[in-house]
This record gives structure tokens, C-alpha cells and sequence, in this order.
């Protein structure tokens, strides 16, 4: 995960609740399963759940908070990246016609937007192929 640019505690943060059984701990079973104080604990789940990978609830009858991975985090997650593609190729689209089409900066831009249509095209596409997989049965 830091290989793909996730912050260091963050990806730790993450394996930690993907290896929960429920996919959920309270800030203090963090901190110690992976040694790191409360600060970076705090830091880790802030990055997660601005991301939309992590959400915060209360532990019943508690003031504990408990964080936990979203349901569907991962259809959820390249659905978001869907959202991103849309912006990048409006912003590409928009350099490359204020540098101009023609020039070797504007047909790099322009092909990037291209690239970045056909990408997301692709990833609507698997999300559907996933989305009907998981309602057919076996």
C-alpha cells in the first residue's frame, strides 16, 4: 500500500481492520497491536476516513469511538477513482485547448485525456462486471 502512495501508519492502520474478524478496532487496540501512539493512531485515521476508507461509530453504552472498514470498501474505493478520472480529463481537456491543440505540451495533454476517458470507461465497466457477479450465485 506505501508502494502506491498510502502514507506509511495509514497502510498499517488499514491491514490492521482488513485482518480484524469484524474489520473494526478501537484507537487504543491500534495502538498497541501496532505500536504507535495515540497521536499517529489519530493522524492514520483522519488520512483513511477523508479518503472515505474508514468510517468512526460509538461502541454501545461507550464513549469509545470505533473505526471500521466500510462495507464494499473496495468497489467503493475504485468508484471514487472513477470520480478523480472524470476531473483529471476535464482539467487535461482544458490545458491542452489553452496551450493549443497543435502544440507538442497540448498533444500530450490531450492524449492523457484520451487515456484517462478509456480508463475510466474500462473501470465503469468492471465495476458492473463485479456489481453482477456478486448477485449471481456461484
Amino acid at each position: 500500500m506505501t508502494e502506491a502512495g498510502m502514507q506509511r501508519t495509514a497502510a498499517r492502520v488499514f491491514a490492521s481492520l482488513l485482518a480484524a474478524d469484524d474489520a473494526s478496532m478501537t484507537s487504543a487496540q491500534l495502538g498497541r497491536q501496532l505500536r504507535i501512539s495515540p497521536a499517529a493512531v489519530s493522524g492514520a485515521i483522519g488520512h483513511l476516513t477523508q479518503v472515505g476508507m474508514v468510517g468512526r461509530e460509538r461502541d454501545p453504552g461507550s464513549r469509545r469511538d470505533r473505526y471500521r472498514l466500510h462495507d464494499g470498501i473496495w468497489h467503493a474505493t475504485f468508484a471514487h477513482r472513477d470520480q478523480a478520472l472524470t476531473r483529471w480529463g476535464h482539467t487535461l481537456r482544458d490545458g491542452a485547448r489553452s496551450l493549443g491543440e497543435g502544440t507538442p505540451a497540448g498533444a500530450r495533454l490531450s492524449e492523457t485525456a484520451e487515456f484517462f476517458a478509456f480508463m475510466q470507461a474500462e473501470l465503469v465497466g468492471v465495476l458492473d462486471r463485479w456489481d453482477e457477479s456478486r448477485r449471481t450465485p456461484g
